[in-house]
C-alpha cells in the first residue's frame, strides 16, 4: 500500500464511529506487548476532548495473592509529585505571601548557601546548584528505611557541596523541591499533606490520591515490586520511608485523579492562566541552553505537536504524565515495578489519538 494512501485511510478511519473501536484494539495490542497478565502491570488512560476514550488496566496489583490491578487501583506517582507542588508554590505566590524571586534564607535563615543567592524559581526549575540528595554515595539502603522529619531531611543534604553556580546549568535536584516542600509549609502553615488534601484532592474530587504515608489502610493500593533478573523473576520492592520522597515525591493517585488534576491544571482551576504559562515555559539558560523544563514540568514535542509531561520513578513504581494542549489529549500510565518503564508508550499511546502513529523506518540492506 503506498503511504499516501495509508494516510487517507487513517484519516478516514479517526474520523468514523469505529474509530475507537480501531483505537482500542491498538492500545490493546501495544499495551499488553509490555505488561503481561501474571506480572506486576499497568493502569493506562487516554482522554480527548475532556472525555476519557480508554481506561484499563493489566497485570497483577499483587503477586501473592494473585489479585489482578484494576484501573482504580492506587500507585505511587514518584517525580509526578513535583507539579502539585509547584502548582502549590504559585498559588501562595499569587496570594502575595512569597515570590518567585525570594532568597531562600528568607525562609531558612541559616541555610548554608556558600555565599550565593538562590532564589525559588531556581529551586523550581532544578538550576539553584544544589546537590540531590538521591544522587549521594551516602544515600544507601539503611539510610532509606529511615524516618526523618522535613528539617532532619534539610540537614541531611545542606552542607553537601554546590554542584555549580546557581542559575548557571540545569541538573534535577530532588532536594531543590524537598525545600520548596518546607516553603509551603512555613508561608501557609499547613503540613505539605494537609495542604494537598485541602487545596487539591477534596475541592477538585480527586478522591483517591494521598501523601503516601505506608501505614494507614488505602482501598485498591497496589503493591510494588521490583525485577530480580531478566527471566522474570520478582521481589517486593524494598522499603522506602516515604518521609524522604515528601514533596519531590510522595504522593499516591489513580490514573483518573491525574486526568482530572491534568485537565484542573490547564482548565484554569488550580492557578491562573499567567501562572500556568510560566509552570509551563522552559527554563532558558544564560548561554542559551534550553532546559525544556519549566516549573514541575517538562515541555516538549511530538510529532509537531507540543507537549508537557513528567515521569516519575520510585521504588517499586514507574509513572508517566502527558498532556497535548493543541489536540486536548492526556495519556496517563502509572505501574506497579521499577523495571516496566511507560515513558515510550505514553507518546505511541497519544500519537495514535491524533492521528501521528509512529511508523517503522526503513532501512536499506546491502547484499553482501
Amino acid at each position: 500500500m503506498k503511504p499516501t494512501n495509508f494516510f487517507l485511510l487513517l484519516f478516514i478511519a479517526l474520523s468514523s464511529p469505529a474509530f475507537s473501536q480501531n483505537l482500542t484494539a491498538e492500545f490493546d495490542k501495544l499495551i499488553q506487548e509490555q505488561f503481561k497478565p501474571d506480572r506486576p502491570g499497568a493502569a493506562v488512560l487516554v482522554a480527548k476532548k475532556g472525555q476519557i476514550v480508554y481506561h484499563k488496566a493489566f497485570g497483577m496489583a499483587n503477586l501473592e495473592l494473585g489479585v489482578s490491578l484494576k484501573p482504580d487501583h492506587v500507585f505511587r506517582i514518584g517525580s509526578i509529585t513535583k507539579q502539585f507542588t509547584c502548582a502549590a508554590i504559585m498559588q501562595l505566590a499569587e496570594q502575595g505571601k512569597l515570590s518567585l524571586q525570594d532568597d531562600l534564607t528568607k525562609f531558612i535563615p541559616d541555610y548554608p548557601t556558600q555565599g550565593k543567592k538562590i532564589t525559588v524559581e531556581q529551586l523550581l526549575t532544578h538550576t539553584s546548584g544544589i546537590k540531590s540528595y538521591t544522587g549521594m554515595k551516602e544515600w544507601d539502603d539503611e539510610v532509606r528505611r529511615k524516618d526523618f522529619t522535613v528539617s532532619a531531611l534539610i540537614d541531611y543534604f545542606k552542607n553537601q557541596p554546590m554542584d555549580f553556580e546557581p542559575g548557571t546549568k540545569y541538573q534535577y535536584s530532588n532536594s531543590g523541591y524537598i525545600l520548596l516542600g518546607f516553603i509551603i509549609e512555613k508561608v501557609s502553615g499547613q503540613t505539605y499533606a494537609e495542604y494537598m488534601a485541602e487545596h487539591f484532592f477534596k475541592p477538585l474530587g480527586m478522591n483517591n490520591s494521598y501523601y503516601g504515608d505506608v501505614e494507614p489502610v488505602i482501598k485498591n493500593r497496589a503493591a510494588g515490586y521490583s525485577q530480580a533478573d531478566v527471566a522474570g523473576t520478582y521481589t517486593n520492592a524494598r522499603y522506602l520511608s516515604m518521609t524522604q520522597p515528601y514533596a519531590a515525591g510522595s504522593l499516591l493517585s489513580t490514573v483518573e485523579d491525574l486526568f482530572i488534576w491534568t485537565k484542573a491544571l490547564h482548565g484554569g482551576k488550580v492557578v491562573k492562566p499567567e501562572s500556568l504559562k510560566k509552570m509551563t515555559t522552559p527554563c532558558i539558560l544564560p548561554d542559551g541552553t534550553n532546559t525544556h523544563y519549566g516549573y514541575g514540568l517538562s515541555m516538549n514535542n511530538l510529532l509537531g505537536s507540543p507537549t508537557v509531561e513528567h515521569s516519575g520513578g520510585i521504588t517499586g513504581f514507574l509513572s508517566d504524565l502527558i498532556y497535548l494542549p493543541n489536540e486536548d489529549v492526556c495519556v496517563a500510565i502509572l505501574t506497579n515495578c521499577d523495571c516496566e518503564a511507560p515513558r515510550d508508550l505514553t507518546p505511541k499511546l497519544a500519537a495514535l489519538v491524533i492521528g501521528k502513529p509512529f511508523q517503522p523506518t526503513a532501512i536499506k540492506l546491502e547484499a553482501s
